[in-house]
């Protein structure tokens, strides 16, 4: 039986965004082992009847030192597992499971960079150490894959001098279109969401600020953030200004949510004004739900959402273009529907988590292969 060992860093995002891949390619014959930090989810990966191994890795920052023993702790495990493929996901993975991959001899590796990272969206970190990072990512990827979310990163990735050939975009992680329905609403005051981890590239900022713009002269809609701070990344909010913010009647703060399909549906309009993204799973979500989505016209938000097809898409950092778009959709109840339904439609056809996973099945077996 072959061997799959998944890299990521936290149990949480592997349940949210590679569990079902997990167990497709456990019910497809390989065995599934997820090297992680343990936190509050590994009886659900366990339970999904897939192996974990404890990892501790240090998202806030790049010390040599710090990354040298997390490659070390990586190593003495592919050295103890002998996976046939490693799957690495998101870039702190991509590098350490990489620099391990290639000591230990491991030739199948499949590098999945989703949205190139916090160093891609700061021009303060366009630094030496993105310049070597970028240098670095053709020979991380070695004979195995990269895996991209939208067209701009593949372009990116080319631009580092990693071959076309081994490039391949799958468009994000899909959504359960079962789990995430439509709902009708009733006739409650309208509620404008943003689900997101709480961080400033997120633009979690921006929405605040449009809240304040679209509700200045009377209330015309309740402004709701589902999520919470992540202290691990630099560019995370602070809970006492979260705390700020709601005390000023701006916004309501639900939290992390775990079940965001009953969720979601309480939504009026979903906005997510991020900086940049791979492929916003949030997005994808909020359309399965036939919410009209606004967010940037920035990589991978614009993936999932054509202007004036099924959302609105604004500058980056523009709160007030973002507080006109929801007044417009606001003002716009038919609008809001028409472009509900179109989002639900792409949703099944585009996004769907099964034509997601396929695709990166068709990835494993490609690289599996190429090697006999």
């Amino acid at each position: 039986m072959l061997k799959i060992a998944f890299l990521v860093t936290e149990d949480w995002y592997f349940v949210s965004h590679r569990l079902q891949l997990g167990i497709a390619a456990r019910k497809a014959g390989y065995e599934v082992v997820v090297i992680t930090r343990c936190r509050d989810h590994v009886e659900a990966i366990r339970s999904a009847g897939l192996r974990v191994l404890p990892l501790e890795m240090d998202r806030r920052g790049l010390s040599p030192l710090g990354l040298t023993r997390e490659i070390l702790q990586v190593v003495r495990l592919y050295l103890s597992e002998r996976p046939d493929i490693v799957h690495h996901v998101a870039l702190r993975p991509v590098l350490v499971g990489g620099v391990a991959a290639r000591l230990v001899g491991i030739k199948n590796v499949l590098s999945a960079l989703a949205g190139m990272g916090f160093l891609f969206t700061d021009n303060r970190h366009d630094s030496l150490i993105t310049k070597g990072l970028k240098f670095i990512l053709p020979w991380l990827v070695g004979r195995g894959r990269a895996i991209v979310q939208n067209s701009e990163d593949v372009t990116l990735l080319t631009k580092c001098g990693v071959p076309q050939e081994k490039i391949r975009l799958v468009p994000g992680s899909g959504v359960d279109t079962r789990e995430y329905q439509p709902q009708s609403k009733g006739s409650e005051s309208p509620v404008v969401m943003m689900a997101s981890r709480l961080l400033l590239d997120k633009g979690v900022l921006e929405f605040v600020e449009a809240a304040r713009l679209v509700n200045r002269s009377q209330k015309l809609a309740r402004f709701v953030l589902v999520g919470e701070p992540d202290h691990d990344n630099p560019a995370s909010v602070h809970v006492a200004q979260v705390h700020q913010w709601v005390e000023d009647g701006v916004v309501e703060a639900w939290g992390r949510q775990e079940k965001m399909s009953k969720i979601l549906p309480q939504a009026t309009i979903f906005c997510l004004p991020s900086y940049r993204e791979g492929m916003p799973k949030a997005l994808l979500e909020a359309m399965s739900c036939a919410l009209p989505c606004i967010t940037t016209n920035a990589p991978g938000c614009r993936d999932a959402v054509r202007h004036e097809d099924n959302g609105l898409l604004v500058p980056i950092k523009d709160a007030e273009a973002l507080a006109e778009a929801i007044k417009r959709l606001l003002q716009n109840p038919a609008e809001r529907l028409r472009m509900g339904a179109r989002g639900r439609e792409r949703a099944e056809k585009e996004f769907n988590q099964e034509i997601i996973i396929q695709q990166t099945l068709d990835v494993y077996r490609e690289m599996i292969i190429a090697e006999q």
